[in-house]
């Protein structure tokens, strides 16, 4: 290209009409050859440049059928001269018909070959797994009642096996034994004859995905991946932060198992569509709940920004991806009545019940302390003192005798309010605006006052993000919807049995395996006592 994206942008009429023809036509010359150029790299496509042949549009690819015997496109197949003079005595039309049969049937022309038909022609070589188990135990699933009768099926009646796979799961140890170890088990299904002539099968388990954001995901027994092996697969992509190429590396290296990226997404997201009906026991433990803390950051799905959201308590967890905005607080916390303790987000200010978190307010009269103005220091400094001579009374009410806090700093109250006042239009922005919150949110910021028991930081709501806020640097956050949804639902199900004093992997374990089997899931472990 002999003209640059910056020297394009220069060219104007104005600019053009400037020139003598000299110049004109030296700059149409270079006009023409970077307009060749251009063109021919348009014109670019697997059959005349190192373009993969994915680089062609759908509507560009030939179809099956659309090739000549030869293997070239028609599109791309010279035509006849038409200049060439037809053969004397041949008409125009039968000169391109095929010939006829001794049936008066019209032949197929040898161009107009079938369409083949998609997927793999038979005889193919086919896809499969290259690793071969020597399996541990053989599990041999009879039916238990005919299918067309209803009649229970003896024990001991003849079968026959039909189908099988294999399945790998992890053990864990005991005391004893400690340690983990891989079992592998081959499963039998047989089918049985019954008396009234039906014969049945016995069928691998199938559960129901609850969440349709979850689809095309199946739950299944028939998967080569068992409940124990998929929630080590969960903890190495949600706790350790592995990404799928990593946990495969983990899986060959260090347990000797070939597994395929496929596979190790299909095991998280069918681990998340086993979990899916445990939220609504999850939202019914948040709503129920008297503290509860709630706190946002921001979450890339996609190439769209959305908020990770978190509701927790001392017994439950909740984690969201959603817009930023109070429709998400309608939806989890209908009906809540207990104390919200939040940071100053306006979206928070429509529930009744609210606590301020003390450490974001601190911080920002730390930075006008910090600052050039004089009278943003000042100000800085009353609000900095205010907070930690209440800190300390709070301190010591949690101590001894809760007492009448708010009786005994009344004056000091007093003149933090008259200050919030008196600053509501000053210049200096960041004093405007501490003046502002305090003022807007008053009563949530000193309610802490009438019950010393209650905290006096978000500090457990942003500790519940800590960890994903890491995991958004190496992850980059999710791809799309069903990404952020498996990450939510699995996280939840394992932060809240953390709270409730229970290790969540063989709880998880045992809940992908009734889901499979078509079961529901066990509720949530209770509380350990003394949680």
């Amino acid at each position: 290209m002999h003209l640059s994206d910056h020297s394009l942008s220069q060219l104007d009429e104005a600019y053009v009409q400037t020139l003598d023809e000299g110049q004109l036509r030296g700059l149409s010359l270079r006009l023409l050859d970077d307009l060749k150029e251009a063109r021919e790299r348009l014109r670019q496509n697997p059959t005349n440049s190192s373009r993969p042949p994915s680089s062609r549009a759908p509507w560009e690819r030939p179809t099956a059928g659309d090739e000549d015997a030869d293997g070239r496109d028609e599109a791309t197949t010279p035509a006849p001269d038409a200049d060439q003079p037809e053969e004397a005595g041949t008409p125009p039309a039968a000169a391109c018909d095929p010939p006829a049969t001794q049936g008066g049937e019209r032949a197929a022309a040898p161009s107009e070959q079938p369409k083949r038909k998609p997927g793999k022609p038979p005889g193919a070589p086919g896809f499969g797994r290259t690793q071969m188990f020597q399996a541990h135990e053989t599990l041999i699933h009879r039916p238990e009642t005919c299918a067309a009768c209803a009649a229970a099926l003896p024990g001991d009646a003849p079968s026959v096996a039909y189908a099988g796979f294999q399945s790998v799961d992890l053990v864990w140890g005991d005391p004893a034994q400690p340690g983990l170890r891989l079992q592998v088990t081959d499963h039998r299904y047989h089918e049985i004859g019954c008396a009234c002539g039906h014969r049945t099968r016995a069928r691998p388990g199938e559960g129901l995905v609850m969440d349709p954001t979850l689809a095309p995901v199946a739950l299944s027994e028939w998967r080569l991946v068992g409940p124990g092996l998929a929630t080590l697969i969960v903890a190495l992509h949600l706790r350790f932060r592995l990404s799928r190429r990593r946990m495969r590396e983990f899986l060959h290296d260090w347990l000797g198992l070939r597994l395929s990226v496929g596979t190790l997404d299909g095991t998280l997201r069918e681990a998340a569509a086993a979990t899916a009906p445990l939220e609504e026991e999850l939202i019914a433990a948040v709503v129920a709940s008297d503290l509860l803390h709630a706190d946002e950051t921001s979450w890339p799905q996609g190439t769209e920004l959305f908020w990770l959201w978190v509701f927790t308590s001392a017994t439950v967890t909740l984690f969201r991806v959603a817009k930023r905005g109070r429709e998400i607080l309608d939806r989890i916390l209908p009906g809540f009545a207990g104390w919200l303790m939040s940071d100053g987000w306006q979206a928070y200010r429509h529930l009744p019940h609210r606590l301020r978190c003390w450490a974001h307010l601190t911080r920002k009269a730390q930075g006008l302390i910090d600052s050039y103005d004089r009278e943003a220091q000042a100000f800085g400094r009353q609000v900095q003192s205010a907070f930690d001579t209440l800190i300390g009374a709070i301190q010591a009410a949690r101590d001894g005798p809760p007492g009448d806090l708010p009786r005994r700093h009344a004056e000091l109250l007093t003149d933090l309010h008259a200050a919030c006042v008196r600053l509501l239009g000053h210049r200096h922005a960041k004093t405007r605006a501490l003046a502002v919150e305090l003022w807007n949110d008053w009563d949530a910021i000193f309610q802490v006052l009438e019950n010393p028991q209650w905290p006096l930081t978000n500090n457990d709501a942003e500790q519940a993000l800590r960890h994903w806020v890491i995991a958004r640097r190496i992850m980059m956050g999710t791809r799309g919807a069903v990404g952020s949804r498996t990450f939510t639902l699995l996280a939840s199900v394992i932060e809240t049995c953390r709270k409730r004093g229970h290790m969540p992997w063989p709880y998880l374990a045992g809940v992908i395996a009734e889901r499979r089997a078509g079961r529901a899931a066990a509720p949530l472990p209770a509380p350990m006592a003394g949680l």
